[in-house]
């Protein structure tokens, strides 16, 4: 998973929890600045995984809101999967490198006690 899948997986998240969040808000939960955020909501845009529009609030006030597509549900699914493939590679990776170097402190203590 690339950076960017990364960031849009986050992204995906975030704006399906929190359809109304703020693209400043959406920048700091992030981390990153918010011309960074606008471009990867142009980004989600453009693949078709969001829709922005303004909707009515119950204030009678119009609010920006972001809204996960189909498509981008998929996506959001699709991006889960494989971070959590990726995240159990690597968990199982450092299992094997800690066994390894737990027999290995095993040899050294045992060869010096």
């Amino acid at each position: 998973m690339t950076p960017s899948e990364q960031a849009h997986l986050h992204i995906l998240k975030i704006l399906d929890a929190e359809p109304e969040i703020s693209q400043r808000k959406l920048a700091e939960r992030l981390g990153i600045s918010l011309g960074k955020a606008n471009y990867l909501l142009k980004a989600l845009l453009g693949k078709g995984h969001i829709k922005a529009g303004n909707f009515m609030r119950a204030e009678n006030k119009l609010k920006y809101a972001y809204l996960l597509t189909p498509e981008g549900i998929k996506a959001k699914l699709q991006l889960t999967r494989d971070y959590l493939a990726r995240k159990e590679r690597e968990y199982v990776a450092m299992k094997v490198e800690i066994e390894s170097m737990r027999a290995e402190l095993g040899k050294h203590d045992n060869a010096g006690g």
